[in-house]
């Protein structure tokens, strides 16, 4: 149990980089790193009692210094897209790179994963660590000197829990989110046996797109009858390939599901499962929305232990205030005001079936 450090090489800049080891009692770790405070590896034992670590991503540091996919970075100020790449706050328009399109994507292309955040606590009783990033005004674009911590945690309970804090002091967008990869079955396992997880999501809802761009429409849709409906467990391939017009705009699954209308308690958003490896993971949190995406843009990434890694090769579960919030007046807002605390919480629980 608890915290273990060791080098992770150096960041583009020249600055040492560390990785993280947190361990809990069963023997299951998370590997973290304050090189853009990403989620590295996460150990989970397998129903035939081997390790298998579930999470895309590299060997080493270098890995992560392009990491197109976002292989298991926390993304800010803002995750997900914000529709024509500006935003107004209080009567004052904001504008910021056009990196998708011509909209603004995961607030690039000077990304948060890409810089070195500072380890504010190592907690070894609680198998935890607080990394903090320091964002001054006009950083990426967005308003107000915006401090920010993220506290990766894992129980006993095999939870990775992460929780988002920080204020401003002026009012901006924040609507940060995790953008981990999983694959149950192992994260060399490819993209069949990612399409063949057993998926359930906890939403009756989901915020359709207007176009391949992405941006919602405005609208929130009920699943039911139609290939977006995951209210019941189903294969994540089962309907992927129907002749739907969501599913031809996005590649495949890269959509909203409106779990609630506005953030609240923290309750169980979805849960995935491979019977290859016993392996069913749960996803709690308190926030409305949750992005899932199939990984339909993965192009032959050079990953960990030689593997490449394919067109859907994982799948990631994003809690998130719905896309373009700041923009669209029927989603609760993802603007922070100033002095006010962003506090946020997801929870990945790993439970393996014999």
């Amino acid at each position: 149990m608890g915290v273990t450090k060791r080098s992770f090489g150096k960041s583009p800049e020249g600055k040492d980089v560390f990785l993280y080891e947190l361990k809990n009692g069963n023997g299951m770790a998370a590997f973290v790193t304050d090189f853009g405070a990403i989620l590295v590896s996460m150990m989970v034992p397998a129903k035939d009692k081997n390790l298998t670590d579930v999470v895309l991503g590299y060997d080493t540091v270098e890995g992560y210094y392009e990491n197109k996919p976002h292989f298991g970075s926390p993304i800010g100020r803002n995750g997900n897209r914000i529709g024509g790449a500006k935003f107004t706050v209080n009567g004052r328009e904001y504008v910021l790179a056009q990196n998708d399109n011509k909209n603004n994507l995961h607030s690039g292309p000077d990304f948060y994963r890409t810089r070195v955040w500072d380890v504010e606590e190592v907690k070894e009783e609680e198998n935890g660590i607080t990394f903090r990033i320091f964002s001054p005004d006009g950083d990426q674009g967005f308003p107000g000197n915006f401090t920010g911590f993220l506290t990766y945690k894992l129980t006993d309970a095999n939870e990775l829990v992460m929780h988002y804090t920080g204020s401003a002091d002026a009012d901006t967008v924040v609507n940060m989110t995790n953008h981990s990869y999983f694959n149950l079955a192992g994260h060399n396992a490819g993209a069949e046996s990612m399409l063949n997880h057993m998926v359930q999501i906890h939403a009756p809802e989901f915020t359709p797109v207007s176009d391949s761009g992405a941006i919602p429409t405005g609208e929130i849709l009920k699943v039911e009858g139609t290939p977006m409906d995951f209210t019941s467990p189903k294969r994540i391939g089962q309907d992927v390939e129907t002749d739907y017009e969501q599913l031809i705009f996005g590649g495949g699954y890269d959509h909203n599901y409106a779990l609630c209308r506005e953030k609240g308690g923290i309750k169980e958003a979805a849960k995935a499962h491979s019977d290859a490896t016993g392996i069913t993971m749960k996803v709690f949190t308190d926030l409305p929305g949750m992005q899932f995406y199939i990984g339909n843009f993965i192009n032959n990434e050079n990953g960990k232990g030689g593997s490449v890694y394919t067109k859907r090769a994982g799948f990631c579960m994003e809690t998130q205030y719905y896309p373009n919030a700041c923009n669209e007046a029927a989603f609760q807002s993802s603007v922070l005001k100033a002095g006010e605390k962003y506090d946020t919480t997801t929870i990945y629980q790993f439970i393996t079936e014999a």
